[in-house]
């Protein structure tokens, strides 16, 4: 049991430190290879939009060819992708393919993973596994970017070929050790709309998924931009921006260890208010950077405004949901999916127009989304009577 959690674990922390991995390199490669700046939103988006649409299909295949056959594929398959990436940084054709690849097995191996853990365990420790599950998401997230920054300071190349030779270390103990659990349901197949999830748009929950939708948006934007923003206001390395997204991941560990819990019932709103307006001091700060502390510092508070938001929406939805957990979870799962797809490819475009302003922009959208919480205040129109 705990060999086989500990590969699940290192399953899943190895797909989200892919995901951070490539954030302090691609804008160099791009860079490097004279490509159009667009491109490093384009190649983020692709990554996204083949993990999401294929996400169905992989849940199916996981109930019928089994959850360790499934990882085994998904590991091959992902390390595949880091290969290529590395081998093709002159065609940009072969770098779409790569993330392309990329993100329909970093699906096949969320979607194994989370279905063995369910058949691994019972209702009484289902949710202790899946917050070691999260617990690993959560530091990939951490320190993807900063392994990133270190190995791409050795050369481009070594971050998407270390990792490529991890995945097929973790793929040949898996081999020997994982064993097909006992089925005990379905796999979570993280449908594109859930059932039932168009009638929630009738209630007041709509204007949460909508600002579920922005918060994630304005994310994958500023990771999508942030390094080249930076490389022309004060020349940062890869190695630099890796370790300031290192920082700024433990500020969101701490928001999400520290502050959200304090906060009482009821009062989800205000905290949704207070925390846009840190995320657009962050964002607009940003423009005045002058130093790679300033640079840090901004990250850092846009950080702790868009880590309280996140968090502190899926309390609230869940709570606006009426008993319908599953759907609204599913639908703002795809309303974050729709971010992670529009806001790298908008924010990028955006970045080759207007480079200076970008930031201000973005600062500005998100005061905006303050309006959405006043909407779904003024709406008396709520699921919570009808469950």
């Amino acid at each position: 049991m705990k060999k086989s959690l500990f590969i699940l674990m290192s399953v899943q922390f190895l797909v989200y430190l892919g995901f951070g991995l490539i954030i302090p390199v691609l804008p160099e490669v791009i860079l490097q290879e004279n490509y159009n700046e667009v491109h490093v939103g384009g190649l983020l988006t692709v990554y996204a939009l083949a993990s999401f649409f294929t996400a169905p299909l992989w849940g199916m295949l996981s109930d019928r060819i089994g959850r360790k056959m499934l990882i085994l594929i998904g590991l091959v398959g992902f390390s595949l992708s880091f290969w290529l990436f590395s081998l093709f940084f002159d065609s940009l054709f072969m770098l779409y393919l790569s993330r392309v690849v990329g993100g329909l097995f970093s699906g096949a191996l969320y979607t194994a993973v989370t279905g063995f853990i369910a058949d691994l365990s019972d209702e009484e420790n289902r949710n202790k596994y899946m917050g070691f599950m999260g617990m690993s998401i959560g530091l990939g997230f951490i320190f993807g970017p900063a392994i990133g920054g270190v190995l791409g300071h050795i050369s481009l190349e070594t971050p998407f070929i270390v990792s490529a030779i991890l995945l097929l270390v973790i793929f040949v103990y898996a081999l020997i050790i994982l064993k097909e659990p006992t089925r005990t349901g379905e796999a979570n197949k993280r449908a594109l709309l859930p059932k039932g999830a168009l009638s929630l748009w009738s209630y007041r929950i709509k204007y949460l998924f909508l600002f579920s939708f922005m918060v994630t948006f304005l994310l994958a934007g500023l990771e999508a931009t942030f390094q080249l923003f930076q490389i022309e206001r004060v020349s940062i390395t890869p190695l630099q921006i890796g370790y300031l997204f290192m920082f700024s991941g433990f500020v969101d560990a701490a928001i999400q260890g520290g502050v959200v819990r304090r906060i009482k019932n009821g009062t989800e709103t205000t905290w949704l208010i207070y925390a846009q307006i840190v995320t657009a001091i962050g964002l607009i700060m940003t423009v005045f950077t002058t130093n790679i502390f300033w640079a840090g510092f901004s990250l850092c508070v846009f950080t702790a405004g868009n880590a309280l938001a996140r968090t502190t929406i899926v309390s609230l939805t869940s709570k606006e949901s009426g008993g319908r957990y599953g759907t609204a979870a599913g639908m703002t799962y795809s309303m974050d999916n729709l971010g992670r797809i529009i806001g790298p490819l908008l924010f990028a475009w955006l970045f080759t127009k207007q480079p200076d302003n970008i930031y201000v922009l973005s600062g500005i959208l998100a005061i905006l989304a303050i309006g959405l919480i006043f909407g779904y205040r003024k709406s008396t129109k709520t699921l919570k009577r009808t469950a």
